[in-house]
């Protein structure tokens, strides 16, 4: 090939080239663009940013939305109703911002509501290709659906693996609540047992405990859920409507049990349903695995466990001071070791029990027992596993010598100490 017919071929190569590059940059860009359109253009539906949302036109309010697989895929939304003003409501589930459809709610009070005005409820959405539903939010009829926050739909694919083998849901904190020595205590005790994760529901705690909950939860054992309910409502501190009024329970303490039971449905193999100052402690076993496991056995079709609570009154200290330690001496709170001595039971009263549930055999919970379940429950014996619970006495007329020692969390104290020790100093409440 000569010179001049070389550069000819290299010549038309390069043309031939050029304009392939531009065809293929062309068309890539036109697919490119069909498929890269709708992530940066399409709307995206609004959501709720907080842990409680009112419900335009009524007195009422949505906490979370999660697909339930054991009625066949409709959705439940948690929620806090007035029990006396209930109008009907609607459900709106979408699966994209341009494709949501309305269908009539049933809305399902639980019926422990203690004579408060409003208390948790289940607002069950069923319709069709609900199981695509990303949001939903609940609506009146007369309800405008513009600029309204939708609330994301969890637990859209159920699983048989978990992240977590044991959860604890504390249903609340409040009363700028800053028991820091006796939260510590309890969460390393949690710990030794074989508890992965916390779950809190705060809405108010003292400045140091908020210390030690950042501390946890950067540790990663705790996850702290916003908890503004008095912003909302004027929450009971008790029980009790006749005696300590409001316009609901505890400061919530129904809705966000239940809720939490919903939260970890597949998360946590098993959830504890307990306070901070309660430690469910097994007594025949070293750990909480190996007690499941061996109840779980011989009952294999139950999904709640009750563990009775037995009360350690605060106000008796062990006579020897050997955990009355100098460096806890400034952090507030109670030193669960020293309180070693357990009123009797009272077989004439109701001891009310906490449970450890299998949340998926769990649709309904109230603090004592779940109000239903599949698979029913089991009282579990007191000399397997009981709660201890270090607080007020309930029988304070008694002396220290009517009263049982129960030295059980003296067990751990060779690890549970140094434990707490690092803990606080980790937190910023102790100098090394």
């Amino acid at each position: 090939m000569d010179k001049s017919t070389f550069k000819k071929f290299l010549a038309l190569s390069c043309t031939i080239t050029i304009i392939f590059i531009l065809i293929l940059t062309y068309t890539s860009n036109i697919s490119l663009s069909q498929y890269m359109a709708p992530v940066y253009n399409m709307p995206k539906i609004p959501e709720a940013l907080n842990s409680i949302t009112p419900i335009k036109g009524s007195e009422h309010f949505m906490v979370s939305a999660f697909i339930d697989h054991r009625l066949g895929g409709v959705i439940r939304v948690i929620s806090i109703i007035k029990r006396n003003n209930l109008q009907p409501l609607y459900c709106v589930y979408c699966i994209t911002v341009h494709d949501c459809k309305t269908v009539q709610a049933d809305v399902q009070i639980h019926s422990d509501h203690f004579g408060f005005p409003f208390h948790v409820s289940d607002v069950i959405c069923e319709g069709k290709h609900m199981q695509n539903a990303t949001h939903v939010l609940i609506s009146t009829k007369d309800s405008d659906n513009n600029n309204m926050e939708y609330l994301p739909i969890k637990n859209r694919v159920s699983t048989n693996t978990f992240k977590f083998d044991f959860t604890i849901c504390i249903s609340n904190l409040f009363g700028k609540y800053n028991n820091v020595l006796q939260f510590a205590q309890t969460m390393e005790m949690y710990k030794l047992l074989g508890v992965q994760h916390v779950v809190i529901y705060n809405t108010s705690c003292g400045p140091d405990l908020e210390k030690l909950l950042k501390h946890y939860e950067t540790e990663g054992i705790l996850e702290i859920v916003s908890w503004p309910i008095d912003k909302f409502l004027n929450p009971s501190p008790g029980w009790n409507f006749q005696e300590h009024k409001g316009d609901l329970h505890y400061y919530g303490q129904l809705v966000t049990l239940n809720e939490c039971i919903y939260r970890h449905m597949y998360q946590s193999r098993y959830v504890l349903l307990n306070d901070i100052d309660e430690i469910i402690m097994p007594y025949k076993h070293s750990n909480l695995p190996s007690l499941m496991e061996d109840l779980q056995s011989a009952h294999p079709s139950v999904g709640v466990f009750r563990i009775e609570n037995h009360i350690f009154p605060k106000t008796q200290f062990e006579d020897s001071g050997k955990f009355k330690r100098a460096e806890w001496n400034n952090i507030p709170g109670v030193n669960i070791m020293e309180h070693i001595y357990r009123e009797p039971d009272r077989k004439y009263v109701y001891n009310p029990a906490k449970m450890i549930v299998n949340p998926r055999k769990v649709q309904q919970t109230s603090v004592h027992s779940t109000l239903d379940e599949f698979g029913g429950s089991y009282n579990v014996q007191f000399d397997v596993c009981r709660i201890v619970h270090v607080r007020e006495p309930l029988q304070g007329h008694l002396t220290k010598d009517q009263l049982f020692i129960d030295k059980r969390v003296w067990d751990f104290e060779q690890e549970l100490i140094p434990n707490v020790y690092q803990t606080l100093i980790f937190s910023g409440l102790l100098r090394p």
